[in-house]
């Protein structure tokens, strides 16, 4: 095999963990109804289904991104997707919900294994232009796991059942865990000199945990309750002591120096802000089209495809473009076609035509693709050869943060802004009073997201740093 075939094939057993990583993610969404009706929970409850996977997969990505420079990078990976297959497998027999809850769990740290080294490896076989052409690839398929999951969730779901979303991933998992261990680099740091910070950790962990079930059940308790107040300052208190902490040791578990460089810190705030507002409407999509247009999971899910299908093609372009170019210019244009699908999706009603809700989906597609490339590649090629794999990890703890905040956020509000509607007036007219509101909401973070771009990459012309 040629030195080239073999990059590429590294990178497609690497992208292939990214994909059902994501696909694993928000496959469930379609699936949500189904579970709660068969193990007997509600529908707030149903939600943490989603939460706890993201929740765990993100509280890990700084770890297993330190562990990626220091580890043989075919054993981390290999074992990400061992776990991740297991995870899958319990999912399919879990016969509670506590044990399906733990067992999401399971899978998300092998997907947190994955996800948080897939960038670094790609950074460390290609360069140049084709880092950013590869990382382009590999920010496209990431999207399109995360957003094609309805689709395909909704065939399973409608032909076998809701068990079924599990299936395809273990075999997968399974052939790349394989893979992986005999192509991935297998190059070690010296392990003696190895440090973690378990107590930054935990400080760390708790912030999250703390700040999202603030989010998610805030307008279930009420947003001046005792409970809300405590897990603030819980969050606030335990985020100062990780920031503190971690700045001061030698052997931080996140290095805040790399947070000097604008286009990394920057960057990473506008890849967060970037899915808080592609998840603002990537979570209330679905449950749009199927309460208020009463179509099915399956036809729900094909309609959401064209998102993919935009992505798939635009991202490539757009990371090559960024790579021989630079990426200030296609990262403003990525947010700006973004408010431009947000404004569409405020204009649904129970009318919709089909061919409106692609072409909306398409546009929010292109508008991604212009963007995550170009401001992936700026962001790994601002830091140094041996904090590629810490910088991987913190550039997918942004866009898990970007994921979590986007979903938790737009449930509190939708459910906020509809339960005041359907006071006044008919279940359908609230739901999309709330559901175009909160669409306004995500064209707040595109805006957000496109002020940073700006700000990130104000004299980036062109990184070739290797």
């Amino acid at each position: 095999m040629s030195n080239k075939a073999l990059k590429w094939t590294i990178f497609t057993v690497t992208v292939i963990g990214n994909f059902i990583a994501m696909l694993d993610s928000t496959s469930v969404n379609l699936a949500l109804y189904p579970i709660a009706n068969d193990l007997g929970v509600t529908m707030s409850q149903v939600q943490w289904v989603i939460i706890a996977y993201m929740l765990t997969l993100t509280i890990f990505l700084p770890f297993f991104g330190k562990l990626g420079d220091i580890f043989a990078k075919n054993k981390l990976y290999s074992i990400g997707f061992i776990l991740f297959a297991l995870g899958a497998f319990l999912n399919t027999i879990a016969p509670t919900f506590e044990l399906l809850i733990l067992f999401r769990c399971i899978e998300a740290l092998g997907a947190s294994i994955m996800l948080s080294n897939a960038s670094a490896i790609i950074a460390t076989i290609f360069r140049d232009e084709k880092r950013g052409k590869a990382l382009g690839i590999n920010g496209s398929v990431i999207a399109i796991g995360g957003m094609s999951g309805p689709a395909i969730g909704g065939f399973l779901i409608n032909s076998f059942g809701w068990h079924s979303i599990f299936y395809p991933c273990i075999p997968i998992a399974i052939i790349g865990a394989y893979y992986a261990y005999k192509l991935l680099p297998s190059a070690t740091s010296k392990i003696e000199n190895f440090k973690f910070d378990y107590l930054g950790f935990f400080y760390f962990t708790v912030c999250l945990l703390a700040l999202l079930l603030a989010i998610s059940e805030g307008h279930v308790w009420g947003w001046q309750s005792l409970q809300i107040i405590v897990l603030s300052i819980i969050s606030v208190l335990f985020g100062a002591l990780f920031y503190f902490r971690d700045y001061k040791i030698n052997y931080p578990l996140i290095n805040f120096k790399m947070f000097e460089v604008r286009e990394f810190t920057l960057g990473n705030l506008a890849v967060m802000t970037s899915y808080m507002a592609m998840f603002t409407n990537g979570i209330l999509l679905p449950f749009f089209l199927q309460e208020i247009l009463k179509y099915d999971a399956l036809k729900a899910g094909l309609l959401i495809l064209p998102y993919s299908v935009t992505l798939s093609v635009t991202a490539p372009l757009s990371g090559n473009y960024a790579g021989k170019h630079g990426s200030r210019f296609i990262t403003l244009c990525g947010p700006t076609v973004m408010i431009i699908a947000l404004l569409i999706f405020t204009t649904f009603n129970e009318t919709t035509p089909a061919w409106q809700i692609i072409v909306a989906s398409g546009i929010m597609g292109i508008g991604n693709g212009l963007f995550q490339s170009p401001s992936n590649n700026a962001i790994i090629a601002s830091v140094q050869k041996n904090e590629l794999g810490i910088a991987s990890g913190i550039l997918a703890l942004s866009r898990n943060m970007g994921h979590i905040m986007g979903v938790a956020i737009t449930i509190t509000l939708f459910e906020s802004f509809r339960n005041i509607f359907v006071k006044s007036m008919e279940y359908p007219l609230a739901f999309l009073k709330a559901y175009h509101l909160t669409m306004t909401v995500g064209i707040g973070f595109a805006i957000i997201c496109f002020i940073l771009a700006f700000f990130a990459y104000k004299n980036s012309y062109k990184f070739t740093k290797s």
